[in-house]
């Protein structure tokens, strides 16, 4: 096995456990359809950071950030639904990701290259994913109680607003790390799909949660093997492979 294949195998997983745990709680607060299409948000950012050939995270995740920031702030301002908000983002960032990435490097931003991948992009990615962990864990009671009811868990004196914000944001990290394995048009399905297929299984929040990071990871680690061994583009096999999972599941629903 090669080093860059480690390297490959080693953040698909990271990336398979991050974007599980936070897809739980997507799915729980009636959030998917803003599960994938944030990540399309990130496509101005990675043009930006591949024209001035810098690391595509830093503008994937720069795009990511003022789109959360500005989600946020219009949600609280507005009372407009994030959902719709987040369709506004998504369109026109699309149409301007589109308009400004160098056709070369187009099938790279929306498909991700993890060829690429380095021991630099490993460890960030894996340092991010436990401040990510460790972020979630800080705010879990409030998350959990802002999914049953916005106002019990404002009654038991959680912040919503702020949590909601940390939530969009650690969402925003974990579509920003994951952009280079399966690039913006697939980050959503991988946020998603694992988490259904959890959902599937489980008959508790725990349970829920580990078996939506399980799968993800598995997604990540058989997706990169299957796609290194067949010579195949590894971001479409990696999203399969979590349908091929989400499939089994039913077989097994609660």
């Amino acid at each position: 096995m090669s080093d860059i294949l480690i390297l490959q195998l080693i953040t698909g997983v990271l990336i398979g456990l991050g974007a599980g745990y936070l897809g739980s709680f997507m799915i729980l607060k009636r959030m998917s359809l803003v599960g994938d299409v944030i990540s399309h948000v990130a496509l101005p950012g990675i043009a930006i950071a591949l024209l001035f050939k810098i690391n595509p995270f830093f503008g994937a995740f720069g795009a990511l950030l003022l789109a959360v920031l500005g989600i946020w702030f219009l949600e609280r301002k507005t009372e407009i639904p994030s959902e719709t908000l987040v369709g506004i983002f998504f369109a026109l960032s699309l149409a301007v990701g589109i308009l400004i990435t160098p056709e070369p490097e187009l099938l790279e931003a929306l498909f991700g290259d993890i060829a690429k991948i380095t021991l630099i992009d490993v460890l960030i990615t894996a340092i991010l994913t436990m401040v990510m962990f460790f972020i979630i864990a800080k705010i879990y009671r409030g998350l959990t109680l802002s999914v049953i009811s916005k106002e019990l868990a404002q009654s038991a004196g959680v912040n919503v607003s702020k949590t909601s914000f940390l939530f969009l944001l650690l969402l925003a990290l974990v579509v920003a790390l994951g952009l280079q394995v399966t690039g913006t048009f697939l980050m959503g399905a991988l946020v998603i799909v694992p988490a259904a297929a959890a959902k599937n299984i489980s008959v508790n929040l725990k349970n829920y949660t580990l078996s939506a990071s399980l799968f993800g990871a598995l997604s990540g680690l058989i997706g990169i093997l299957i796609a290194s061994y067949f010579n195949f583009h590894p971001g479409p096999i990696v999203v399969l492979t979590s349908g091929v999972i989400f499939i089994i599941s039913l077989l097994f629903k609660k």
